[in-house]
């Protein structure tokens, strides 16, 4: 028999998306009896605000852990990979949204709308997906149960808040300074070049096959979540001067003959999913449209005409919403949902 509320730690309670956990939690009425915000000793003795309450954020430390019946972690790979599996052992569930357990073969890698039955194995760390893989496989699920996807071609046009809070500030600092005729005084440090009124394809690390490691996060993740590797996964990403919200094209080739109108049809009854497609009344998905808001929004839905099974169509979400907080909240939803927030 499940218990009927928790204890809570969000480790990186302070960060942009530790504190979007914290409003999701609330604004979902998760059923928490304690919260515990934990981050660095830098942070430890700040507050956050949960339920209308100050709530002061605990030093991180391999003791935090005791009482603690779920973690949501966001505080970068590190931070995961030394505490997480001593969470883990202390009889708390994790949610990690680092890549550090993404690929691991005893860690499940979850969309709640997409694969939530991967839960069912779960050892004590569940994985939360890339911001832009989450957004990208909430639409192209039912269209994979419906027309079995052979090949996905796409584009990604990221927000700086992808980067952090530091990288949100140089965007805003750079963009004054421009104003201002200011640039010489110009100097990236977060960014590899200048980010305002400017595209960077090259998002992480350069990889031996000249991909980048955000790109080759989106390949291996959406296949591991549909739990299927038989179609390939071309992706080019690209960091975009906007605050919050990534977009994506999408070019997809299926088995079986799919009309847009069809699509547009599914995609309409899809969980997670709204629909903004009416391109004659200049009716399309927009970041600042998917900012602070729960679904991924799909439209611009055509037909390629240059191959016989095809597909486009353009997808935006708030990624750290949708892309981060929310979908940690949802697992831990889900969790609670099948009597899952225990460690086997």
């Amino acid at each position: 028999m499940g218990k009927d509320s928790f204890v809570v730690a969000v480790v990186g309670a302070t960060g942009a998306v530790g504190r979007e956990m914290l409003k999701t939690l609330e604004a979902r009425k998760f059923p928490v009896s304690k919260i515990v915000p934990l981050a660095s000793s830098r942070s430890a003795g700040s507050e956050v605000e949960f339920n209308g309450e100050k709530v002061i954020v605990q030093e991180l430390t391999e003791d935090s852990f005791e009482g603690i019946d779920l973690a949501l972690f966001s505080a970068g790979g590190a931070v995961s990979e030394e505490y997480a599996p001593l969470a883990a052992r202390s009889g708390c569930v994790v949610v990690d949204n680092s890549s550090t357990w993404r690929m691991d073969d005893q860690c499940p890698l979850v969309v709640p709308e997409v694969n939530p039955d991967d839960l069912d194995w779960h050892k004590g760390i569940i994985a939360n997906p890339n911001c832009s893989t989450i957004q990208m496989v909430v639409p192209l699920k039912p269209i994979h149960d419906a027309a079995k996807i052979t090949r996905i071609v796409v584009s990604t046009y990221q927000a700086v808040a992808g980067g952090g809070q530091k990288a949100m500030d140089e965007m805003t600092t750079q963009v004054r300074q421009m104003f201002n005729f200011d640039l010489e005084s110009i100097e990236p440090k977060v960014m590899p070049y200048r980010i305002a009124f400017n595209c960077l394809p090259q998002i992480d690390v350069f990889l031996e096959n000249d991909y980048t490691k955000e790109e080759m996060k989106m390949v291996h993740e959406t296949h591991k979540i549909f739990g299927d590797d038989s179609f390939g996964v071309s992706p080019t990403a690209v960091r975009v001067p906007v605050y919050i919200g990534h977009s994506e094209s999408v070019n997809i080739e299926t088995e079986k003959k799919m009309t847009a109108a069809e699509c547009r049809a599914l995609l309409s009854q899809a969980p997670g999913v709204r629909v903004l497609d009416n391109p004659a009344e200049k009716i399309y998905p927009m970041p600042i449209e998917a900012v602070d808001e729960d679904d991924t929004f799909v439209g611009r839905i055509r037909e390629d005409n240059t191959v016989e099974n095809g597909l486009n169509m353009w997808i935006c979400a708030d990624n750290l919403r949708k892309g981060a907080a929310l979908n940690a909240v949802q697992i831990a939803e889900e969790l609670v949902k099948r009597d899952l927030v225990r460690v086997p």
